[in-house]
């Protein structure tokens, strides 16, 4: 197939050193503007929820429906799973009950049955696969399960095991440093390695921005969530126009 079509059929960036920074930032600025909405505006976790859930769906419409790879739209895309993860989670965790522990429970079996479920109906969850509608709507919504299992999972290694924001963010960079390391250094599966480290960017960005925005008696920082997410937004547009993207292309 010719390169130019093949990269017009994938819609999903290319994984490299850019996308993980900018994935990160996203991550971030899903925990610091969910937050925002449902704590700062004073709307609570459901109806921040159902605010998200709505910018997700026209979201993954819109990038369902699109032709090509847009990389405004991707990351925003990207964004909205990450602000519905973060509400969705804390809804989960502390308005129905249920707890840190027995959210990540609930979402990581979610997510396992997400991949399951997209492996044997496609094959394959390689993103340079991903080339067809059913095969987007698969991927995102594993993605929207992996954020807000990485919040829940954040929030845990915070709050539940006492490791507080710093160090949490010290033992999610020690994990996704292991993660890099079994990428040059093993023959462990390269998509198996990407999902393992989309998963913890979410936690890591997670506990950064509770870091940024909750108060210094809290162990944050205590910067207004308004401005930590207009800077974590800036910081991405910034980064996008920096260093274009082009779509991720199928391995040989």
């Amino acid at each position: 197939m010719d390169k130019s079509l093949e990269e017009k059929l994938n819609k999903v960036p290319e994984v490299t050193l850019v996308f993980w920074i900018i994935k990160i930032a996203a991550t971030t600025l899903g925990e610091t503007g969910g937050d925002a909405v449902s704590m700062s505006m004073n709307l609570g976790y459901l109806v921040g929820t159902l605010i998200f859930a709505v910018l997700f769906a026209v979201a993954v419409s819109t990038q369902v429906a699109s032709r090509r790879y847009r990389p405004l739209l991707y990351w925003a895309t990207i964004i909205a799973t990450t602000t519905v993860g973060t509400t969705l989670a804390d809804f989960a965790d502390r308005s129905l009950g249920i707890g840190y522990a027995g959210g990540s429970a609930l979402l990581l079996a979610l997510l396992v049955g997400s991949l399951y479920a997209w492996y044997h109906s496609m094959g394959s969850v390689a993103v340079d696969t991903v080339r067809s509608g059913k095969a987007e709507v698969f991927y995102w919504v594993t993605i929207m399960f992996s954020q807000t299992l990485g919040t829940a999972l954040g929030d845990w290694t915070a709050d539940t095991a006492g490791f507080g924001y710093t160090r949490s963010a010290v033992v999610f960079c020690t994990l996704l440093a292991i993660i890099v390391a079994a990428y040059y250094w093993s023959r462990i599966s390269r998509t198996t390695l990407f999902w393992l480290a989309f998963i913890l960017t979410r936690p890591l960005g997670a506990v950064v921005g509770d870091l940024l925005d909750k108060p210094i008696s809290a162990g944050g920082l205590a910067m207004s969530r308004y401005s930590a997410s207009a800077a974590l937004l800036g910081f991405i547009l910034l980064s996008l126009y920096s260093f274009p993207q082009r779509a991720a292309q199928k391995s040989h």
